[in-house]
């Protein structure tokens, strides 16, 4: 139909990938609504894997309105759902669901570092790691279920094969404990915390360069908490203020303490302005000396970095420190870090592998390995997807 359809508005098609200019008139009137370039593309050697027209017109949005607007028409034609071409490429074994995710990240990419993440996904990075592990899957099965059918009921397991099952396991779960994809694709949780008054506030709005936040002198301003987005070097960062940590009367107050409580637990940085002494016990962890301007704190305890947000003293030492401490716990630019749904899935394998080679019977090696295949189907998008489906191409723009 694309062909067909192309050929009601710009004549005669060029030969398969090859692009040729051609006038674009109206199917109707046949008023010369563009001349462009056309591009033909047969399935299945295409990107949806059915046959597919390129026309690159002029960008002008009365020329793509025009032409979007002869093409309707024609009979037969509408205009693509959102996602519906990836869709159709993945609903036609052009893509797995691991390379369709890589397209939706790309898509929202905002930094270099998500830019190249998604990439890797998209251009079938893990798809390709997959299909390595599967294979090993089904010679592992193989195995199994040849004993199945001939030994002898009281043969001991092959070692080898528990061997191989293990070490199969291991490796799965070595990708297990990568840095995960979340932290690069909503950003590093960076939270602020502190006692009252101990300039959180202040240093966000001096980060930012604006003010996001209210200072005042008055203990307890900050109520709840302020998120601001920032690339520092490439890196997504979620910068977080946070209420003042003390004991309160104030039910309002005490509500932004309970929830700066919970940020703490979930931060991956941590920058503390309080005591030093005082610091929660957290992996990442920043002492931050504040107020450094003022005469009686010029001379901030060892350890501490200090910081004025008035005069700017120290915030690019401090900004330099977050992003280095940041970049470590997200995945290095040539590895592919695993969303939580591949994670999920990743898991149940890794799992029914592990029971598989624990197992002292055939028959259990081989429901477990079964048990991991499926979980590697689910994780490309073979089977028990039809769940996420909608949502994941409902990310992507008009058509794409």
């Amino acid at each position: 139909m694309a062909h067909v359809a192309a050929e009601r508005i710009a004549g005669t098609l060029p030969e398969a990938r090859t692009a040729a200019v051609r006038e674009l008139r109206h199917p109707v009137s046949g008023e010369l609504l563009d001349e462009a370039l056309v591009l033909r593309f047969d399935a299945p050697a295409s990107s949806t894997g059915e046959d597919v027209i390129e026309l690159h017109c002029h960008g002008g949005r009365a020329v793509v309105d025009a032409v979007l607007g002869a093409f309707g028409e024609i009979e037969g034609l509408r205009q693509a759902e959102p996602g519906e071409f990836t869709r159709r490429a993945f609903e036609n074994g052009r893509i797995d669901l691991t390379e369709a995710e890589g397209l939706a990240d790309l898509i929202e990419a905002e930094t270099e570092s998500q830019r190249r993440a998604a990439l890797a996904l998209a251009e079938g990075g893990l798809r390709k790691q997959i299909a390595a592990w599967q294979e090993r899957l089904l010679a592992l099965s193989a195995q199994a279920e040849r004993a199945i059918d001939y030994d002898e009921d009281d043969e001991p397991v092959d070692p080898i094969l528990l061997r191989d099952c293990a070490a199969l396991g291991a490796e799965l779960q070595a990708w297990l404990d990568r840095p995960r994809a979340e932290p690069l694709k909503d950003g590093v949780l960076v939270v602020i915390a502190g006692p009252p008054n101990s300039g959180k506030s202040s240093l966000i709005n001096a980060i930012v360069g604006e003010e996001r936040a209210i200072v005042t002198d008055i203990p307890g301003t900050t109520r709840d908490h302020i998120e601001v987005p920032l690339s520092l070097g490439g890196v997504p960062i979620r910068l977080t203020d946070t209420a003042g940590l003390r004991e309160t009367s104030d039910k309002v107050e005490a509500i932004g303490v309970e929830r700066a409580g919970r940020l703490l637990e979930a931060a991956e940085l941590l920058l503390w302005l309080g005591d030093p002494d005082t610091a929660p016990d957290h992996p990442g962890v920043v002492r931050v000396h504040a107020k450094a301007d003022l005469p009686e704190r010029r001379a901030g305890p060892d350890g501490s970095l200090p910081v004025s947000a008035v005069t700017g003293a120290g915030l690019a030492n401090l900004l330099k420190e977050v992003e280095r401490l940041a970049r470590s716990v997200l995945p290095t630019e040539d590895a592919i870090a695993l969303n939580r749904r591949q994670a999920r899935h990743l898991g149940d394998a890794a799992d029914a592998v592990g029971d598989a080679a624990s197992a002292h019977d055939y028959v259990l090696i081989a429901e477990n390995l079964r048990l991991a295949r499926a979980a590697f189907d689910r994780l490309t998008g073979r089977a028990g997807v039809e769940d996420v489906l909608d949502a994941l191409f409902g990310r992507f723009c008009l058509g794409k």
